[in-house]
């Protein structure tokens, strides 16, 4: 059976359009990720995930590599 958590993630770095598709393509990219929203003017992703096959550390990295920092809970 498959558990999707959904989550709102704050996104540091982001000023425009370019770099909203950037985040959105990096944790797209990310295996386990079912769906994505990234909201600029709030700077913000919601990301709906299987946390079996996804972490969020999965998706900061990716996010890092993209030149944007996923600002997760330690």
């Amino acid at each position: 059976m498959e558990n999707v958590i959904e989550k709102e993630i704050p996104v540091e770095g982001m000023t425009c359009g370019n770099c909203a598709r950037h985040v959105d393509r990096a944790i797209r990219g990310v295996p386990g990720v079912k769906a994505i929203a990234v909201d600029l003017l709030r700077k913000r992703a919601k990301v709906a995930y299987d946390p079996a096959l996804a972490t969020e550390e999965a998706m900061a990295q990716a996010v890092k590599k993209a030149g944007y920092t996923l600002k997760i809970a330690a």
